[in-house]
């Protein structure tokens, strides 16, 4: 069948992206790469390993259905500067019939250190109508086979995080204009 999707032999646990490049039209006033561009090279990093599983611009084309972000959380742990070199890898975390909760870190090519990190969900959305809607059955067997090899890999520690900060540093509006915030009980 021309539409079939083989999976692949093997899923390497995590998936490693190819070597990406920090542009110099991406470099911000404070001489680092601006956040956005962050995004830019997960996202160039997760079209990759999606392809894995069948999820490639092929599949759009054919299919008529693709992937949206719906929640992405970055930490920004380091610098990047200009031509720094990158790659990315990912870790699938779960899956269900129409969604992907997936994990990726961010490291500088050459030195290995951490730059930034993104845990994301996506779904799967039927582009004719724009809503979400199941995987097919073969994606949802390579989606399969990608988190039996990721399941092996222990849960990042970053997984699930919130943004906040610790109650004793953070200023109140009580510290601002000498009023009492009204008390909260959980």
């Amino acid at each position: 069948m021309k539409d079939e999707i083989r999976a692949p032999a093997l899923f390497f646990a995590p998936f490693v992206s190819s070597a990406m490049r920090v542009e110099p039209d991406w470099i911000d006033y404070n001489g680092h790469l601006n956040m956005a561009y962050y995004h830019v090279l997960f996202d160039r990093a997760v079209d990759e390993v999606f392809s894995l599983v069948g999820l490639s611009q092929d599949y759009v084309e054919t299919r008529h259905a693709s992937t949206f972000a719906a929640e992405c959380h970055i930490l920004y742990k380091r610098e990047l500067t200009i031509d720094d070199i990158v790659r990315v890898t990912a870790q699938l975390i779960a899956f269900d019939e129409k969604r992907l909760h997936y994990y990726l870190e961010m490291r500088h090519a050459g030195e290995g250190w951490l730059a930034a990190t993104s845990e994301n969900l996506s779904l799967h959305v039927d582009l004719g109508s724009r809503k979400v809607t199941p995987f097919p059955a073969d994606i949802l067997a390579n989606l399969a086979l990608m988190k039996a090899a990721h399941g092996m890999m222990p849960l990042p520690a970053m997984i699930g995080r919130m943004v906040g900060m610790p109650k004793k540093t953070a200023i109140t509006v009580e510290g601002l204009s000498g009023e009492r915030e009204p008390e909260t009980r959980h």
